[in-house]
């Protein structure tokens, strides 16, 4: 068998990597793709209570949709914005169901490792034919070996969370307080409202991640008197944290900054700017989280519980025994690098992209999805599925349409490096309005929901 007669395979059954499965499925291209979750979409499930900032219309893939809607399935209000957990329901559900696809997934597999059969890495000779080999792990811990004639790693970044540690390693004694500490986007309202109702909580992140995870707090106050909050950023750029506001072509991404803004300056949520975390520690009064401000000691002390929303990186040694190209800070593809750095772009644009940008040295080997971005923060789903589409047509041999990318994304309404801190909005535009704290903890749930980006909860 000629490594053309095998599989594609397709990291990740989340949105993006079931985009991969239905378009390739489309094309009569073979495929099995490898879900290391109990169920595909399981990374969309850890944040099922979350709003993302697209509508439906903007969150389905084109194949998919057309695999759907042939056996009867109906698009939600397509100008709804719709939870993980609708996601997962009314469309990642009965997409891997679906007679076309469900043959091809397999979930409670995890792929730990990827290489070149019978050649490491050093290995120049005849490469380019040989199959990719891909180690593959079951929820028992049996593992076994498959074969792929090419291999699209839409695996994402979810199950790596950041550490809070502002060096980008682990602070001193964050292990230590593992139990008391959160990643990511804690269900506050819900499953883990016993959790945090009337206990002091620092909230450390200036992403959106961080400011859904703040105003659902404010919420869990109304009930819980006594919960406290501290948010902990890195920055001091308050302009670009808090968002475009109206500018933002996402209105409901642009609402939550404008949200936020009134409980911190009324004092309902205590801001330490500029705070980067070094270790944390523990005293009779609870947690104390010591660290700098401007090179001074400073910390911020009587704590309970911490919640981490300082991001997400790629799972690089998954992939260590490829011949990649990756920018050497996001740690994304490198053709992406420069046009999605966030030390130098806040619009959360991007330019077309697809095969070419998302390949690598090791033919027939693509990053698509959030894990294209590397570190940074401003991936959407409308992305990733053109990203699907455009490399699958490639694997399939029609680089025509491979090549024809047409991808328009929606700008944050923040400048790109024009920020002056001055209280006032986004580019010189006027400060949003100043509101009632309380009136705005009233309507978060029904203005802005508690809303991440458009492929999930990004920092």
């Amino acid at each position: 068998m000629s490594a053309n007669d095998l599989p594609v395979a397709v990291i990740g059954a989340g949105p993006i990597g079931l985009a991969a499965v239905a378009h390739l499925v489309e094309r009569g291209v073979p495929v099995t793709a490898y879900e290391a979750g109990q169920t595909v979409g399981a990374s969309v499930r850890d944040w099922a209570h979350v709003r993302i900032f697209t509508t439906w219309e903007q969150s389905v893939d084109t194949a998919s949709r057309r695999l759907l809607e042939a056996t009867g399935w109906s698009l939600p209000d397509p100008n709804a914005l719709p939870t993980g957990e609708d996601i997962y329901r009314h469309y990642l559900k009965p997409l891997s169901r679906h007679q076309a696809l469900s043959l091809y997934i397999r979930t409670n597999a995890k792929v730990v490792r990827i290489t070149r059969a019978g050649a490491d890495k050093m290995s120049s000779k005849g490469r380019e034919a040989k199959p990719f080999e891909l180690r593959i792990e079951n929820s028992d811990g049996a593992q076994q070996t498959v074969l792929a004639r090419a291999v699209i790693d839409a695996s994402g970044t979810w199950q790596n969370q950041n550490p809070l540690g502002g060096s980008g390693l682990d602070a001193e004694g964050e292990r230590r307080f593992q139990k008391r500490i959160a990643y990511g986007m804690p269900d506050v309202l819900g499953a883990q409202r016993a959790r945090y109702a009337d206990k002091r909580i620092a909230v450390v992140g200036a992403g959106y991640s961080a400011i859904n995870v703040l105003l659902d707090l404010a919420q869990l106050c109304k009930n819980a008197a006594k919960t406290k909050v501290t948010w902990i950023v890195r920055g001091k750029n308050m302009s670009k944290i808090y968002g475009g506001g109206e500018n933002d072509q996402l209105p409901a991404r642009g609402k939550l900054g404008s949200l936020l803004r009134p409980l911190v300056e009324q004092g309902r949520i205590n801001l330490v700017r500029g705070f980067h975390t070094n270790a944390i520690a523990e005293s009779a009064d609870g947690l104390t989280l010591k660290g700098t401000v401007d090179e001074g000691a400073h910390e911020v002390t009587g704590v309970d519980e911490i919640i981490a929303c300082t991001g997400q990186r790629p799972d690089l040694e998954m992939t260590r025994e490829l011949r990649l190209e990756l920018d050497p800070w996001l740690e994304g593809v490198k053709a992406l690098g420069p046009l999605i750095d966030p030390n130098l772009h806040s619009c959360g644009s991007v330019p077309p992209h697809g095969h070419r940008e998302l390949s690598h040295p090791e033919p027939g080997f693509y990053t698509i999805g959030v894990k294209s971005y590397g570190r940074a923060p401003t991936f959407l789903l409308l992305t990733g599925y053109e990203q699907a589409r455009s490399v699958v047509a490639a694997i399939a041999g029609d680089l025509e349409a491979a090549d024809n990318v047409q991808l328009k994304l929606p700008e944050t309404g923040i400048c790109e490096t024009d920020f002056v801190d001055d209280g006032a909005g986004c580019c010189g535009g006027p400060a949003p309005v100043e509101a009632d704290a309380c009136c705005v903890a009233d309507n978060v749930a029904k203005l802005a929901g508690k809303q991440g980006c458009g492929c999930g909860p990004t920092a």
